[in-house]
């Protein structure tokens, strides 16, 4: 699955749900997920938040097999800017 792929599935996730302020998923080289306005895309902006995660991390983050929180102690991903931004997703991935 690309990350073109991702984007939809996570726009898909949200559909309904609430979600303020914008965050960045950045997979390095596999390319970006901006969260804003409702959706997701794969067109990089400047975010309130940025994650910095593995293409396979992040596939663990959205499959549940990998905790935000752990992700975080354990080093897999890297938040920079807004905390509070971060914090909402992991409430809305369970």
């Amino acid at each position: 699955m690309d990350m073109a792929d991702t984007a939809a599935r996570i726009s898909k996730g949200l559909n309904g749900k609430t979600f303020d302020g914008s965050m960045k998923l950045d997979c390095g080289e596999d390319g970006v997920i901006v969260l804003a306005d409702g959706g997701a895309t794969t067109q990089d902006r400047d975010t309130d938040c940025t994650i910095r995660i593995s293409r396979d991390n992040l596939t663990k983050l959205l499959t549940g097999q990998l905790n935000p929180m752990t992700g975080v102690m354990m080093g897999k991903l890297k938040v920079s800017g807004d905390m509070s931004v971060a914090m909402r997703l992991g409430k809305l991935l369970g």
